[in-house]
């Protein structure tokens, strides 16, 4: 039976195609006839989408395809007696709509039109090339790199574009490297914990295509041209030097301030409830819930810190950038010596009937709770946390990243220190400078108020 069935199932699956194509088409036709190309192009290509060979649908995109190639020379030759190189993108953009749409049609342009391309793409060239060696005569490498690039984009090769593009990125390349901050002498390790993390995330946030010219050095090449004492931090025309040494243009040079601490407790001390389930001598099941007492603990540390960094250029010590900022965290443990009994699901900090019937008390009992554990700390993850800690839950360093990405809820009886708190608060966001380094990626050095012979002396 189900072989009778096949070929005419398949036969309804090519008839519902079809009509779907057929409709497809006839509204792309509609389309045109009414002045919308793109949207009757758009139409017919998903008609070919669903049914390749169809010749109906083909002409309609050839249509809908050749409508729009005639509005698009109007227009980049009307850009042209106005603004040459806009007229040029226009041509690309132009070049790769018909490279696209080969796949279903055939977009035609005349011979004459091919010169107007070419003519205008050699035009733009031309101008960006101007503009690169202009900008390389001025010192200016960052600047010569862009334009010669476009000038690439539009036509490729074009004369000696290339090579002296390769040339300029060797110049322009900006090469930082992150020292190891100052840090007090309770933690003088901090500043190179804080250093180190700066330079890894950067590493990974600034990388080609985002930035082009920056490139931050990597901890090894920093750190094996320093001794033991200077990777406790730097004077400042020490880091100069440093950077010197390395290889650098630009050093990150830092302190990092007084860790600030406070510390508080809170309780949660109540009642919760636990269903139990009866069964009679029959199997009959019944279930009523107990009240069992909990007393939950929260320490709360809380961590502020300060801290400044300028960015130097290592060729006569000019301030290139500069900033203050300050840092705060917060860690919270919580500990009960409840021990859970039976099912976790079987506990609730309220039941539906008490809900119900005394709603401002449920609210009160949810809202101490939160204040004690934290948002989004349930009653399950803390009995869960109680069940799985075996021992005394005393603190781990390894528990520091857990802080570092901002967890709410650690089940401890220990606070990390205040100094692991502050290096969590210090690591997790090196924004302003990498905001730094960022406007400053496509600025040539002599736009930053260096001579000419620096920005030059690579």
């Amino acid at each position: 039976m189900t072989g009778r069935w096949m070929p005419l199932l398949a036969a309804m699956v090519l008839v519902a195609g079809c009509a779907g194509t057929a409709k497809l088409t006839q509204k792309s036709e509609e389309k045109l006839a009414g002045g919308d190309a793109w949207k009757a192009w758009q139409l017919a290509v998903r008609a070919l989408d669903k049914e390749p060979g169809n010749p109906q649908a083909r002409d309609a995109a050839t249509a809908a395809g050749n409508a729009i190639a005639q509005e698009w020379q109007r227009k980049i030759l009307a850009l042209a007696d106005v603004d040459s190189l806009q007229a040029a993108d226009q041509v690309l953009e132009f070049v790769d709509f018909r490279g696209n749409a080969a796949h279903y049609a055939t977009i035609a342009v005349s011979p004459d039109w091919t010169n107007t391309e070419k003519t205008l793409r050699r035009s733009a060239a031309r101008s960006h090339y101007d503009a690169g060696r202009v900008a390389l005569d001025s010192q200016r490498p960052k600047r010569a790199y862009m334009e010669l690039e476009e000038a690439l984009r539009f036509v490729t090769p074009y004369r000696d574009a290339g090579p002296l593009a390769d040339r300029a990125l060797t110049s322009s390349t900006t090469r930082v490297a992150v020292l190891p901050f100052r840090s007090g002498p309770d933690d003088p390790q901090l500043g190179m914990q804080v250093a180190s993390n700066w330079r890894d995330a950067l590493a990974q946030q600034m990388a080609p295509p985002k930035v082009m010219f920056t490139r931050v050095l990597s901890g090894d090449a920093v750190e094996r041209q320093m001794t033991v004492s200077q990777l406790d931090g730097l004077a400042r025309g020490e880091a100069v030097r440093i950077g010197r040494k390395i290889g650098a243009d630009r050093v990150v040079w830092g302190s990092i301030g007084d860790v600030r601490s406070a510390q508080r407790v809170q309780f949660f001390r109540d009642v919760i409830s636990r269903r139990i389930v009866d069964k009679d001598q029959d199997g009959h099941q019944t279930e009523h819930w107990v009240e069992v007492p909990i007393e939950v603990v929260a320490r709360v540390r809380d961590v502020t810190v300060s801290g400044e960094y300028e960015l130097i250029s290592t060729k006569d010590g000019a301030s290139i950038a500069h900033q203050q900022f300050d840092r705060a965290t917060s860690a919270r443990v919580v500990w009960t010596s409840y021990q859970p009994e039976g099912d976790l699901g079987d506990y609730v900090l309220v039941t539906d009937s008490d809900r119900s019937a005394h709603p401002d008390h449920a609210k009160d009992v949810e809202s101490r709770w939160k204040a004690v554990c934290g948002d989004g700390v349930t009653l399950a993850q803390v009995l869960q946390a109680r069940r799985a800690t075996r021992e005394g839950g005393a603190y781990n360093h390894d528990a520091l990243a857990r802080f570092a990405t901002g967890a709410a809820f650690v089940f401890l009886q220990d606070l990390p220190p205040a100094e692991d708190l502050a290096l969590a608060a210090l690591t997790k966001n090196c924004s302003p400078l990498r905001d730094d380094l960022l406007r400053l990626d496509p600025i040539d050095e002599v736009d930053l108020g260096l001579s000419a012979s620096d920005a030059g002396a690579r």
